[in-house]
Order: structure tokens, then sequence, then C-alpha cells
């Protein structure tokens, strides 16, 4: 694990909300990192369309290999020149259509951005993920309760090419010694203004259609 991933989710663990710290002065450097950057553009290679092929753990959490698959789009819209996006994620499987929504905020205080999703049957965003992008990777991090269980929750958002990316997301019962998989998304470019897709949050999708993660 980084020294940016260690360090994002020790801040979980300690707060469970990265939010809560207070404010940061402008420019100051955020704790643990070697490097100020500015990453409002990180979400820039994902603005447009793309064509989404996911698959979901069935049963998080309980041995189960059982795995469900979806297709459809995703549409990623630019905001504030960057600095936040909207995504809306449309797919169907066997096990039904699902529909989802994600704010994407960056704080130019910390440096980082926080991934708030909703879904249509639901329509109330859900605890944000915290996180930032290193060398190409984007790791985002929160604290959960998932059948009456603490988890955490890891989004990972890798192997970025200018017509294709990756979306994986992962629970620790265990306080992050060990991850589950369960939730994988790629992402294919489609048309000339298209962009990426699963920052969407797909955690909170087992808040609908039986926790479907």
């Amino acid at each position: 694990m980084s020294r940016t991933a260690r360090g994002l989710l020790a801040a979980v663990l300690v707060s469970s909300c990265v939010f809560a710290q207070g404010p940061r002065a402008p420019g100051e450097r955020a704790s643990g990192s070697s490097v100020e950057r500015d990453g409002s553009h990180d979400f820039d290679f994902e603005i447009g369309t793309w064509r989404t092929r996911l698959s979901r753990l069935r049963h998080p959490l309980t041995g189960s290999t059982a795995w469900v698959r979806y297709e459809g789009t995703t549409v990623v819209r630019k905001v504030w020149d960057g600095r936040a996006n909207l995504v809306e994620l449309e797919v169907d499987g066997p096990e039904g259509h699902l529909e989802g929504l994600s704010l994407r905020l960056y704080d130019p205080r910390s440096r980082q951005w926080s991934l708030n999703f909703a879904n249509s049957a639901g329509g109330v965003l859900s605890r944000p993920t915290i996180g930032e992008f290193s060398n190409g990777r984007g790791e985002f991090y929160d604290q959960e309760t998932f059948d009456g269980r603490a988890v955490l929750v890891r989004f990972v958002i890798s192997d970025v090419a200018p017509d294709s990316c990756r979306f994986e997301q992962a629970f620790s019962d265990d306080g992050g010694k060990s991850w589950e998989v369960n939730w994988i998304a790629t992402d294919t470019r489609v048309g000339e203004t298209s962009g990426g897709a699963n920052g969407i949050g797909p955690a909170h999708f087992r808040k609908e259609q039986g926790r479907k993660n």
C-alpha cells in the first residue's frame, strides 16, 4: 500500500469522515504529502460518454464467488471548469436495470476529491469516499456499515488510457488488513467527446436491488 493510501486509510479510521477536519489554509501542504500538486483536473480524462461493462459480487464478505454482470452507458459532464463533475450511470443485467448519479467535488485546501453517490431508487446522497490520484492511480476511502458490520470501503481508478479505464471497489472488515473486491468496471470510450464512469461510487448500489454490493 502506498504512503498516500496509508494516510487516507488512517484518516478514515480516525475520523470516519475526512470532512470533519478543520479547514486548512490555502496553499498549506496536506498531511503526509511530500509534494503539493493541483489535482483539480484529475478527472478531465473522463468527460464524455463511455460504454460500461461491470461485474458485481452478489454477496460480499460471505465467501461467495457468484458474480453478476451488467452493460450500459456512463456519461460524465464537467462542472466548474473541471473542479467538479457529474456522472450518470445506466446499465442492465440479469438482475435488472440500475441507474446511478455521482457528484464529484475537488477540495483545493486538502487537494482531495469527494465522490458523492445517489441511486435512482433512494434519491439521497451517500457518505462520500475521499481520496486523490498519485502516479495515474486514484484511491478513495470511507467507512460504512454493511449488513450491520463496520467496513472500510476502497475505490480504485486505474489503467487510465485515452480510450479506456478501470474501476474497482473492495470492502475490508478487518481494519484494512485484507480486502475483498466486489465491484469491477471497465469503460471504453464512445464517440468524440467521451469520458469515463464508475468513479460513481458503486458501493452504494447495495442500497437498492437487494444489496447489490
